[in-house]
């Protein structure tokens, strides 16, 4: 498979997992922007699976919703089937 096309399946996993997350805090994305310095449409962005998140952004992430940045990262994403041609 394509570098960019598994990129792009495994930004949209991280993001279905940071909304999850994110409702369990905050029921709506208003409240991400009225409790950080995201603005919504860009945290919005992270959500939708359309934002590469920079490990400063990661770490903003996990400490606005109270958890460990790896909870960030706890979905499934089978490696195998979405082979990165190299």
């Amino acid at each position: 498979m394509d570098s960019k096309k598994a990129l792009e399946l495994y930004m949209k996993e991280f993001g279905k997992n940071l909304a999850k997350l994110r409702e369990k805090k905050f029921k709506t994305m208003n409240k991400v922007a009225i409790n950080s310095d995201f603005d919504s449409s860009n945290y919005n962005k992270y959500e939708n699976g359309k934002g590469n998140p920079t490990i400063e952004t990661i770490l903003k992430m996990a400490s606005l919703l109270e958890i460990e940045p790896k909870d960030l990262f706890n979905f499934k994403f089978d490696i195998k089937k979405h082979k990165i041609d190299m």
